[in-house]
């Protein structure tokens, strides 16, 4: 597609509030699907959609191989069918990590297995990340690979808890933070791994009214990094040579709501310290604060500001309906929103010309080229509502992003 202006959805531009540079316009480009039925679902099956027999498969961050230049997908999966518990449960009491190849960054992914924490379900206590792994999001710094990745374990029956606590709710409420290390694909796939004999992080306070594991003491002033730790994104601050660490925390106020903050460190691996600060913390006119989730950041160096694209629950951040977002920092800390803040809503452009409206478009992850400029859009894709599914009907979607030259504005 060659003009944003004709497009229904289109993405988002950059630029625009940099004085004496032209605006960008980038516009989502079709994809290669088709949609069948599965039970009361539809999944989608084609080039740019990649999924797993009797699994649901989520998040899914791509990367281009230094030693082979072929693509590889890191997703995570957990077992469907009848004998499974529902997506909603299951991604916290067994989610595993596999990883997928392709000589296209825009699809045709073909599996190569699941690569940690194969055994599943089954419960494990042998390690921090034992029972689920989740949210893997993949970088490469100074020639070595990083998976950054949550995880967690039951810390069991006997753990202190204020409230009723069960294990879904232990194992979610024990979720943090882990990275991978290792020189190469290959090695990952041998399972020859650094880095993860425990967790980068723990969240500092655990405040909550009710139910919760591990309460913090009565008067504990809350820190973003509360609860849980989860959706990691990570960049390279070139200004100080840090790198920047983006995590969700919880906090309930009264209802639950995500809250989001960042850690530094000198070196990918860690050790990472924890800010204070709040960050893409936003609110109405009216006081309420805005709901936000699944950041993925990057730095453009041209540019020389930071650009990060979540999810927006509502729609309360564009002003429109529920989809995908994006702000704009100068130093990854503090961000405000572009004037036009959308970045794509839940409708996908066929490749037969047709549209198709989808329940769940999440944990946004960006493909970028030699130019910090990005060119596909991976995200956890449902067409129709999942939670309480046991069907797999859940994939990875590959969208292209197409830019547009001529100067021209957004327009939702």
């Amino acid at each position: 597609m060659t003009n944003t202006l004709k497009l229904a959805v289109p993405l988002f531009c950059l630029s625009l509030f940099f004085a004496g540079m032209p605006p960008k316009t980038y516009g989502s480009g079709e994809v290669d699907l088709r949609i069948e039925k599965r039970g009361d679902s539809r999944v989608a099956v084609g080039f740019s959609a990649f999924s797993l027999d009797s699994h649901f498969v989520w998040c899914g961050s791509a990367i281009r191989a230094v030693e082979d230049g072929k693509y590889y997908l890191f997703y995570s999966a957990m077992g469907a069918g009848d004998e499974y518990p529902p997506f909603a449960d299951a991604w916290v009491l067994g989610s595993k990590i596999g990883i997928a190849v392709s000589d296209s960054p825009y699809g045709g992914y073909k599996d190569l297995g699941i690569c940690y924490n194969k055994d599943g379900y089954r419960p494990d206590s042998s390690s921090w990340d034992a029972q689920t792994v989740h949210n893997p999001h993949i970088q490469h710094f100074g020639g070595k690979y990083y998976l950054y990745y949550i995880g967690a374990r039951d810390p069991g029956a006997s753990a202190r808890v204020k409230g009723k606590v069960n294990r879904r709710d232990r194992i979610q409420q024990s979720l943090t933070v882990g990275v991978m290390c290792f020189n190469t694909i290959q090695d990952f796939l041998e399972g020859k791994v650094a880095c993860n004999e425990r967790p980068l992080l723990l969240p500092r306070t655990r405040v909550k009214p009710d139910n919760v594991l591990e309460p913090s003491p009565e008067g504990t002033a809350m820190k973003p990094d509360n609860l849980i730790m989860v959706n990691p994104s990570v960049v390279y601050r070139p200004s100080d040579k840090k790198y920047l660490l983006y995590f969700k925390g919880n906090v309930y106020d009264p209802h639950w709501r995500g809250i989001h903050g960042v850690a530094l460190a000198d070196n990918p691996e860690g050790p990472f310290t924890v800010l204070d600060d709040y960050v893409f913390d936003f609110e109405t006119e009216d006081g309420r604060k805005l709901n936000a989730e699944d950041p993925f950041v990057w730095y453009h160096h041209k540019d020389s500001y930071f650009y990060a694209v979540f999810k927006d629950f509502t729609g309360s951040f564009t002003k429109g309906k529920p989809g995908l977002a994006i702000m704009e920092s100068k130093d990854g800390i503090h961000w405000k929103l572009p004037e036009n803040s959308l970045f794509m809503d839940k409708k996908i452009k066929l490749k037969n010309g047709g549209w198709i409206d989808v329940d769940r478009l999440e944990r946004p992850q960006l493909l970028l080229d030699e130019n910090d400029e990005p060119i596909v859009l991976y995200a956890a894709c449902a067409i129709t509502p999942v939670n309480s599914k046991k069907d797999g009907s859940s994939f990875n979607i590959q969208i292209p992003i197409v830019q547009v030259t001529e100067q021209t504005r957004c327009i939702n």
